[in-house]
Protein backbone atom coordinates (compact mmCIF):
# COMPACT_ATOMS: atom_id res chain seq x y z
CA UNK A 1 0.00 0.00 0.00
CA UNK A 2 1.38 3.41 -0.86
CA UNK A 3 0.33 7.02 -0.76
CA UNK A 4 1.69 10.45 -1.49
CA UNK A 5 3.14 12.30 1.46
CA UNK A 6 2.36 15.95 1.99
CA UNK A 7 4.96 18.70 1.88
CA UNK A 8 5.82 18.36 5.56
CA UNK A 9 7.98 15.44 6.79
CA UNK A 10 5.73 15.21 9.85
CA UNK A 11 3.11 13.59 7.61
CA UNK A 12 5.35 10.52 7.57
CA UNK A 13 5.09 10.03 11.35
CA UNK A 14 2.37 7.33 11.34
CA UNK A 15 4.28 5.12 8.87
CA UNK A 16 7.58 5.62 10.72
CA UNK A 17 6.04 4.80 14.11
CA UNK A 18 4.42 1.66 12.68
CA UNK A 19 7.75 0.56 11.23
CA UNK A 20 9.52 1.12 14.55
CA UNK A 21 6.97 -1.05 16.39
CA UNK A 22 6.95 -3.89 13.88
CA UNK A 23 10.05 -5.77 15.04
CA UNK A 24 13.17 -5.80 17.18
CA UNK A 25 13.45 -2.74 19.40
CA UNK A 26 17.00 -1.65 18.59
CA UNK A 27 18.05 1.54 16.85
CA UNK A 28 19.57 -0.24 13.84
CA UNK A 29 16.54 -2.49 13.34
CA UNK A 30 14.11 0.42 13.73
CA UNK A 31 16.01 2.48 11.14
CA UNK A 32 16.18 -0.46 8.73
CA UNK A 33 12.39 -0.97 8.83
CA UNK A 34 11.70 2.75 8.55
CA UNK A 35 13.86 2.92 5.41
CA UNK A 36 11.73 0.14 3.94
CA UNK A 37 8.63 2.17 4.73
CA UNK A 38 9.65 5.57 3.33
CA UNK A 39 10.86 6.28 -0.19
CA UNK A 40 13.28 7.90 -0.70
CA UNK A 41 14.58 7.14 2.79
CA UNK A 42 15.47 10.39 4.61
CA UNK A 43 18.85 10.72 6.28
CA UNK A 44 17.30 12.01 9.51
CA UNK A 45 15.59 8.68 10.33
CA UNK A 46 18.46 7.63 12.60
CA UNK A 47 18.16 10.77 14.68
CA UNK A 48 14.44 10.14 15.10
CA UNK A 49 15.06 6.50 16.06
CA UNK A 50 17.71 7.55 18.57
CA UNK A 51 15.27 9.95 20.25
CA UNK A 52 12.56 7.29 20.36
CA UNK A 53 14.92 4.70 21.86
CA UNK A 54 15.86 7.10 24.66
CA UNK A 55 12.26 8.06 25.40
CA UNK A 56 10.99 4.47 25.19
CA UNK A 57 13.49 1.90 26.52
CA UNK A 58 10.87 -0.74 25.72
CA UNK A 59 8.52 -0.78 22.71
CA UNK A 60 5.21 0.96 23.51
CA UNK A 61 3.19 -1.76 21.82
CA UNK A 62 0.08 -0.64 23.68
CA UNK A 63 0.33 2.97 22.47
CA UNK A 64 0.90 3.35 18.70
CA UNK A 65 -0.93 6.69 18.59
CA UNK A 66 1.18 8.06 21.40
CA UNK A 67 4.35 6.92 19.63
CA UNK A 68 3.15 8.50 16.38
CA UNK A 69 2.69 11.83 18.11
CA UNK A 70 6.15 11.56 19.69
CA UNK A 71 7.69 10.85 16.27
CA UNK A 72 5.82 13.78 14.75
CA UNK A 73 7.01 16.17 17.47
CA UNK A 74 10.58 14.85 17.14
CA UNK A 75 10.62 15.52 13.40
CA UNK A 76 9.19 18.96 14.04
CA UNK A 77 11.81 19.69 16.71
CA UNK A 78 14.62 18.59 14.41
CA UNK A 79 13.33 21.11 11.84
CA UNK A 80 13.70 18.64 9.03
CA UNK A 81 13.49 20.29 5.58
CA UNK A 82 11.00 18.86 3.02
CA UNK A 83 13.81 17.62 0.72
CA UNK A 84 14.33 17.99 -3.03
CA UNK A 85 11.51 15.58 -3.95
CA UNK A 86 8.30 14.46 -2.20
CA UNK A 87 8.64 11.36 -0.09
CA UNK A 88 5.98 8.70 -0.03
CA UNK A 89 5.00 5.76 2.11
CA UNK A 90 6.17 2.71 0.18
CA UNK A 91 5.17 0.11 2.78
CA UNK A 92 2.87 0.16 5.75
CA UNK A 93 3.94 -2.10 8.61
CA UNK A 94 1.12 -3.49 10.75
CA UNK A 95 2.43 -4.04 14.28
CA UNK A 96 0.23 -5.86 16.79
CA UNK A 97 -0.92 -4.07 19.92
CA UNK A 98 -0.74 -5.82 23.25
CA UNK A 99 -0.69 -5.05 26.96
CA UNK A 100 2.76 -3.99 28.06
CA UNK A 101 2.11 -4.16 31.78
CA UNK A 102 -0.76 -4.82 34.18
CA UNK A 103 -0.66 -2.80 37.39
CA UNK A 104 -3.54 -4.87 38.77
CA UNK A 105 -4.86 -8.38 37.98
CA UNK A 106 -7.38 -7.16 35.41
CA UNK A 107 -8.45 -9.35 32.51
CA UNK A 108 -5.72 -9.55 29.87
CA UNK A 109 -7.09 -8.10 26.63
CA UNK A 110 -4.61 -7.41 23.84
CA UNK A 111 -7.13 -6.62 21.12
CA UNK A 112 -10.73 -5.73 20.40
CA UNK A 113 -11.22 -9.33 19.25
CA UNK A 114 -10.27 -10.56 22.73
CA UNK A 115 -12.64 -7.99 24.28
CA UNK A 116 -15.43 -9.28 22.05
CA UNK A 117 -14.65 -12.83 23.18
CA UNK A 118 -14.79 -11.76 26.83
CA UNK A 119 -18.21 -10.21 26.24
CA UNK A 120 -19.34 -13.23 24.15
CA UNK A 121 -20.31 -11.08 21.17
CA UNK A 122 -18.97 -10.86 17.62
CA UNK A 123 -17.05 -7.85 16.29
CA UNK A 124 -20.12 -6.31 14.65
CA UNK A 125 -22.12 -6.56 17.88
CA UNK A 126 -19.26 -5.02 19.84
CA UNK A 127 -19.22 -2.07 17.45
CA UNK A 128 -22.98 -1.71 17.84
CA UNK A 129 -22.81 -1.73 21.65
CA UNK A 130 -19.92 0.74 21.54
CA UNK A 131 -22.03 2.96 19.24
CA UNK A 132 -19.16 3.68 16.86
CA UNK A 133 -21.64 5.28 14.41
CA UNK A 134 -22.88 7.74 17.04
CA UNK A 135 -26.54 6.81 16.60
CA UNK A 136 -27.51 7.23 20.25
CA UNK A 137 -27.32 11.00 20.06
CA UNK A 138 -29.19 11.52 16.81
CA UNK A 139 -31.70 8.77 16.04
CA UNK A 140 -35.30 9.28 17.12
CA UNK A 141 -36.30 5.61 17.16
CA UNK A 142 -35.89 4.11 20.61
CA UNK A 143 -35.31 0.69 19.01
CA UNK A 144 -32.01 1.90 17.53
CA UNK A 145 -30.68 3.07 20.88
CA UNK A 146 -28.78 1.19 23.56
CA UNK A 147 -30.38 3.14 26.44
CA UNK A 148 -33.79 4.01 27.80
CA UNK A 149 -34.26 7.35 29.55
CA UNK A 150 -36.21 8.57 32.54
CA UNK A 151 -36.28 11.98 34.21
CA UNK A 152 -36.90 12.50 37.92
CA UNK A 153 -37.91 16.03 38.95
CA UNK A 154 -36.03 17.61 41.85
CA UNK A 155 -37.26 20.71 43.70
CA UNK A 156 -34.91 23.64 43.24
CA UNK A 157 -32.59 21.68 40.93
CA UNK A 158 -32.44 20.34 37.38
CA UNK A 159 -34.08 16.94 36.86
CA UNK A 160 -32.12 13.80 37.57
CA UNK A 161 -31.54 11.85 34.37
CA UNK A 162 -31.51 8.06 34.47
CA UNK A 163 -29.78 6.43 31.51
CA UNK A 164 -30.69 2.77 31.70
CA UNK A 165 -28.76 0.44 29.37
CA UNK A 166 -30.76 -2.23 27.60
CA UNK A 167 -30.21 -5.85 28.52
CA UNK A 168 -27.41 -6.72 26.09
CA UNK A 169 -25.34 -3.63 26.85
CA UNK A 170 -25.98 -4.01 30.59
CA UNK A 171 -24.72 -7.60 30.44
CA UNK A 172 -21.57 -6.44 28.64
CA UNK A 173 -21.00 -3.68 31.19
CA UNK A 174 -21.36 -6.15 34.05
CA UNK A 175 -18.68 -8.34 32.49
CA UNK A 176 -16.39 -5.31 32.16
CA UNK A 177 -17.06 -4.48 35.81
CA UNK A 178 -16.17 -7.96 37.05
CA UNK A 179 -13.20 -8.51 34.75
CA UNK A 180 -11.52 -5.11 35.04
CA UNK A 181 -12.93 -2.44 37.33
CA UNK A 182 -13.41 -4.65 40.40
CA UNK A 183 -9.63 -5.18 40.43
CA UNK A 184 -8.59 -1.52 40.38
CA UNK A 185 -8.35 -0.02 43.90
CA UNK A 186 -10.06 3.25 44.78
CA UNK A 187 -8.53 5.86 47.08
CA UNK A 188 -8.66 5.01 50.77
CA UNK A 189 -10.91 8.03 51.38
CA UNK A 190 -13.58 6.69 48.98
CA UNK A 191 -16.40 4.81 50.71
CA UNK A 192 -19.07 4.65 48.00
CA UNK A 193 -19.17 1.68 45.60
CA UNK A 194 -16.07 0.15 47.23
CA UNK A 195 -16.06 -3.39 48.61
CA UNK A 196 -15.88 -3.43 52.40
CA UNK A 197 -16.89 0.23 52.73
CA UNK A 198 -20.30 1.84 52.91
CA UNK A 199 -22.30 4.88 53.89
CA UNK A 200 -21.87 3.71 57.47
CA UNK A 201 -18.07 3.63 57.29
CA UNK A 202 -18.14 7.04 55.61
CA UNK A 203 -20.25 8.50 58.42
CA UNK A 204 -18.43 6.67 61.22
CA UNK A 205 -15.16 8.38 60.28
CA UNK A 206 -16.66 11.68 61.46
CA UNK A 207 -18.58 10.56 64.57
CA UNK A 208 -18.06 12.67 67.68
CA UNK A 209 -16.31 15.55 65.90
CA UNK A 210 -16.68 19.14 67.06
CA UNK A 211 -17.69 20.21 63.56
CA UNK A 212 -18.59 18.42 60.33
CA UNK A 213 -18.42 20.12 56.92
CA UNK A 214 -20.52 18.51 54.19
CA UNK A 215 -20.23 19.42 50.50
CA UNK A 216 -21.78 18.02 47.33
CA UNK A 217 -20.47 17.59 43.77
CA UNK A 218 -22.83 18.81 41.05
CA UNK A 219 -23.93 16.26 38.40
CA UNK A 220 -21.37 13.73 39.63
CA UNK A 221 -21.72 11.01 36.97
CA UNK A 222 -22.32 13.39 34.07
CA UNK A 223 -19.17 15.32 35.04
CA UNK A 224 -16.93 12.31 34.40
CA UNK A 225 -15.92 12.61 30.75
CA UNK A 226 -14.96 9.89 28.29
CA UNK A 227 -11.39 11.20 28.31
CA UNK A 228 -11.11 10.52 32.03
CA UNK A 229 -12.61 7.05 31.60
CA UNK A 230 -10.15 6.32 28.79
CA UNK A 231 -7.32 7.32 31.13
CA UNK A 232 -8.50 4.76 33.70
CA UNK A 233 -8.41 1.91 31.20
CA UNK A 234 -5.03 3.02 29.84
CA UNK A 235 -3.64 3.18 33.37
CA UNK A 236 -4.89 -0.38 33.86
CA UNK A 237 -2.62 -1.35 30.97
CA UNK A 238 -5.02 -1.78 28.08
CA UNK A 239 -3.77 -0.95 24.55
CA UNK A 240 -5.20 2.16 22.97
CA UNK A 241 -7.69 0.33 20.74
CA UNK A 242 -9.03 -1.76 23.64
CA UNK A 243 -9.19 1.25 25.95
CA UNK A 244 -11.17 3.17 23.32
CA UNK A 245 -13.65 0.29 22.96
CA UNK A 246 -14.04 -0.09 26.73
CA UNK A 247 -14.59 3.64 27.08
CA UNK A 248 -17.26 3.61 24.39
CA UNK A 249 -19.03 0.71 26.12
CA UNK A 250 -19.13 2.57 29.44
CA UNK A 251 -20.03 6.12 28.34
CA UNK A 252 -23.03 7.64 26.62
CA UNK A 253 -24.54 10.78 25.12
CA UNK A 254 -28.19 11.65 25.73
CA UNK A 255 -30.30 12.00 22.56
CA UNK A 256 -31.10 15.55 21.54
CA UNK A 257 -34.80 14.74 21.37
CA UNK A 258 -34.85 13.50 24.98
CA UNK A 259 -33.23 16.67 26.29
CA UNK A 260 -35.32 18.96 24.10
CA UNK A 261 -38.53 17.40 25.44
CA UNK A 262 -37.84 18.68 28.96
CA UNK A 263 -39.72 21.83 30.00
CA UNK A 264 -37.63 24.98 30.36
CA UNK A 265 -36.81 25.46 34.05
CA UNK A 266 -37.40 28.53 36.18
CA UNK A 267 -34.72 31.20 36.43
CA UNK A 268 -33.11 30.08 39.75
CA UNK A 269 -31.97 26.76 38.25
CA UNK A 270 -31.52 27.85 34.64
CA UNK A 271 -27.71 27.98 34.83
CA UNK A 272 -27.47 24.55 36.49
CA UNK A 273 -29.90 23.15 33.89
CA UNK A 274 -27.71 24.52 31.07
CA UNK A 275 -24.57 22.98 32.61
CA UNK A 276 -26.27 19.61 32.93
CA UNK A 277 -27.36 19.79 29.28
CA UNK A 278 -23.80 20.43 28.14
CA UNK A 279 -22.50 17.50 30.16
CA UNK A 280 -25.14 15.11 28.86
CA UNK A 281 -24.48 16.17 25.26
CA UNK A 282 -20.89 14.88 25.41
CA UNK A 283 -19.71 11.32 26.24
CA UNK A 284 -20.01 10.86 30.01
CA UNK A 285 -20.78 8.22 32.63
CA UNK A 286 -24.49 7.31 32.43
CA UNK A 287 -26.32 7.17 35.74
CA UNK A 288 -27.87 3.73 35.54
CA UNK A 289 -25.02 1.72 34.01
CA UNK A 290 -23.48 -0.92 36.33
CA UNK A 291 -19.97 0.29 35.47
CA UNK A 292 -20.60 3.96 36.29
CA UNK A 293 -20.26 3.87 40.11
CA UNK A 294 -16.87 2.15 40.01
CA UNK A 295 -15.59 4.34 37.17
CA UNK A 296 -16.79 7.50 38.92
CA UNK A 297 -14.99 6.51 42.09
CA UNK A 298 -11.77 5.77 40.18
CA UNK A 299 -12.11 9.02 38.22
CA UNK A 300 -12.22 10.89 41.52
CA UNK A 301 -8.92 9.36 42.74
CA UNK A 302 -6.90 12.52 42.08
CA UNK A 303 -9.56 14.67 43.77
CA UNK A 304 -9.56 12.36 46.81
CA UNK A 305 -5.78 12.47 47.02
CA UNK A 306 -5.68 16.26 46.90
CA UNK A 307 -8.55 16.72 49.35
CA UNK A 308 -6.94 14.26 51.78
CA UNK A 309 -3.80 16.37 51.68
CA UNK A 310 -5.84 19.54 52.16
CA UNK A 311 -7.60 17.99 55.16
CA UNK A 312 -4.22 17.20 56.71
CA UNK A 313 -3.18 20.85 56.51
CA UNK A 314 -6.33 21.81 58.41
CA UNK A 315 -5.94 19.01 60.97
CA UNK A 316 -9.16 17.49 59.63
CA UNK A 317 -10.46 14.13 58.46
CA UNK A 318 -11.78 13.62 54.91
CA UNK A 319 -13.93 10.92 53.31
CA UNK A 320 -16.19 10.77 50.26
CA UNK A 321 -19.32 8.75 49.54
CA UNK A 322 -20.14 9.14 45.83
CA UNK A 323 -20.77 12.86 45.39
CA UNK A 324 -20.91 13.64 49.14
CA UNK A 325 -17.68 15.10 50.53
CA UNK A 326 -17.19 15.25 54.31
CA UNK A 327 -14.57 16.92 56.51
CA UNK A 328 -14.51 16.90 60.30
CA UNK A 329 -12.30 18.22 63.03
CA UNK A 330 -12.04 20.19 66.26
CA UNK A 331 -13.22 23.66 67.21
CA UNK A 332 -10.40 25.24 65.21
CA UNK A 333 -11.85 23.76 62.04
CA UNK A 334 -15.19 25.41 62.82
CA UNK A 335 -13.49 28.80 62.61
CA UNK A 336 -11.81 28.01 59.27
CA UNK A 337 -14.64 26.03 57.65
CA UNK A 338 -15.40 28.81 55.18
CA UNK A 339 -11.80 28.96 53.99
CA UNK A 340 -11.69 25.17 53.70
CA UNK A 341 -14.90 25.12 51.62
CA UNK A 342 -13.45 27.74 49.27
CA UNK A 343 -10.29 25.70 48.73
CA UNK A 344 -12.30 22.52 48.19
CA UNK A 345 -14.26 24.30 45.48
CA UNK A 346 -11.07 25.46 43.75
CA UNK A 347 -9.55 21.97 43.80
CA UNK A 348 -12.79 20.38 42.61
CA UNK A 349 -12.97 22.84 39.70
CA UNK A 350 -9.36 22.08 38.81
CA UNK A 351 -10.28 18.37 38.74
CA UNK A 352 -13.25 18.89 36.43
CA UNK A 353 -16.03 19.05 39.04
CA UNK A 354 -18.21 21.80 40.49
CA UNK A 355 -19.58 22.07 44.01
CA UNK A 356 -23.29 22.48 44.54
CA UNK A 357 -23.03 25.50 46.83
CA UNK A 358 -26.66 25.19 47.95
CA UNK A 359 -25.86 21.86 49.64
CA UNK A 360 -22.79 22.97 51.61
CA UNK A 361 -23.40 22.59 55.35
CA UNK A 362 -21.26 23.47 58.38
CA UNK A 363 -22.59 21.37 61.28
CA UNK A 364 -21.28 22.03 64.81
CA UNK A 365 -21.94 19.51 67.55
CA UNK A 366 -24.72 21.71 68.93
CA UNK A 367 -26.78 20.84 65.84
CA UNK A 368 -27.73 17.52 64.31
CA UNK A 369 -24.74 16.33 62.26
CA UNK A 370 -25.91 14.13 59.37
CA UNK A 371 -24.00 12.39 56.61
CA UNK A 372 -25.86 10.23 54.07
CA UNK A 373 -28.88 10.39 56.36
CA UNK A 374 -26.86 9.05 59.32
CA UNK A 375 -26.57 11.05 62.55
CA UNK A 376 -22.94 11.23 63.71
CA UNK A 377 -23.01 13.55 66.75
CA UNK A 378 -21.89 10.74 69.09
CA UNK A 379 -21.89 7.55 67.00
CA UNK A 380 -23.55 6.48 63.75
CA UNK A 381 -27.29 6.34 64.31
CA UNK A 382 -30.61 6.76 62.57
CA UNK A 383 -32.70 9.80 63.38
CA UNK A 384 -35.34 9.44 66.04
CA UNK A 385 -38.02 10.42 63.53
CA UNK A 386 -36.95 7.68 61.10
CA UNK A 387 -36.94 5.07 63.89
CA UNK A 388 -40.33 6.15 65.26
CA UNK A 389 -41.90 6.10 61.79
CA UNK A 390 -40.67 2.57 61.08
CA UNK A 391 -41.82 1.42 64.50
CA UNK A 392 -45.28 2.87 63.84
CA UNK A 393 -45.51 1.11 60.44
CA UNK A 394 -44.59 -2.22 62.04
CA UNK A 395 -47.16 -1.69 64.79
CA UNK A 396 -49.81 -0.87 62.21
CA UNK A 397 -48.92 -3.98 60.18
CA UNK A 398 -49.14 -6.21 63.26
CA UNK A 399 -52.47 -4.73 64.35
CA UNK A 400 -54.28 -4.12 61.04
CA UNK A 401 -52.41 -6.33 58.61
CA UNK A 402 -49.62 -5.66 56.08
CA UNK A 403 -51.98 -4.50 53.34
CA UNK A 404 -53.42 -1.72 55.51
CA UNK A 405 -49.98 -0.61 56.69
CA UNK A 406 -48.52 -0.49 53.18
CA UNK A 407 -49.79 3.01 52.46
CA UNK A 408 -46.93 3.76 50.03
CA UNK A 409 -47.86 0.74 47.92
CA UNK A 410 -44.48 -1.05 47.96
CA UNK A 411 -44.80 -4.10 45.66
CA UNK A 412 -42.56 -6.17 47.97
CA UNK A 413 -43.58 -4.76 51.32
CA UNK A 414 -42.11 -7.56 53.42
CA UNK A 415 -38.67 -7.25 51.81
CA UNK A 416 -38.91 -3.46 52.07
CA UNK A 417 -39.47 -3.62 55.83
CA UNK A 418 -36.70 -6.15 56.33
CA UNK A 419 -34.30 -3.93 54.41
CA UNK A 420 -35.14 -0.91 56.54
CA UNK A 421 -34.79 -2.93 59.74
CA UNK A 422 -31.40 -4.26 58.61
CA UNK A 423 -30.26 -0.68 57.96
CA UNK A 424 -31.23 0.34 61.50
CA UNK A 425 -29.47 -2.75 62.91
CA UNK A 426 -26.20 -1.71 61.26
CA UNK A 427 -26.31 1.64 63.02
CA UNK A 428 -28.06 0.79 66.31
CA UNK A 429 -28.29 -2.94 67.15
CA UNK A 430 -30.52 -2.34 70.20
CA UNK A 431 -33.10 -0.46 68.17
CA UNK A 432 -32.80 -3.06 65.46
CA UNK A 433 -33.66 -5.86 67.90
CA UNK A 434 -36.78 -4.04 69.06
CA UNK A 435 -37.89 -3.59 65.46
CA UNK A 436 -37.29 -7.28 64.76
CA UNK A 437 -39.58 -8.18 67.65
CA UNK A 438 -42.34 -6.00 66.20
CA UNK A 439 -41.80 -7.51 62.75
CA UNK A 440 -42.16 -11.02 64.18
CA UNK A 441 -45.65 -10.12 65.41
CA UNK A 442 -46.92 -9.45 61.87
CA UNK A 443 -49.22 -12.11 60.41
CA UNK A 444 -48.17 -12.39 56.78
CA UNK A 445 -50.57 -14.00 54.30
CA UNK A 446 -49.63 -17.43 52.96
CA UNK A 447 -47.71 -17.28 49.71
Amino acid sequence: MSSRAGPSPTNLAPAIAAAFLAGTWTEDAMVRRAREAIEPAPRWLRRVAANVAVAYPHPPSDAPRELTEFVRLTIERLRVPPGPQPRRVRRWFLPKQHMVRRRWPVAELDSKAELAALLEVDDARLDWLADIRGLERTVESEQLRNYRYAWLPRPGAPPRVLEQPKSMLKAAQRRVLRATLDWIPAHESAHGFVAGRSARSHAAAHAGAAVVLRLDLEDYFASVTAGRVYGIFRTAGYPEAVAHALTALCTNVVPRAEWAALPRPEQPVLAAHWRLGRRLATPHLPQGAPTSPALASLATFSLDRRLSGLADTFGARYTRYADDLAFSGDAELARSAGRLATLVGEIARDEGFLLNAAKTRVMPRSTRQRLCGIVVNEHPNVTRAEYDLLKAILHDAARNGPAAANRAGHPRFRAHLLGRIAWVEQLNPARGRRLRERFAAIAWPDR
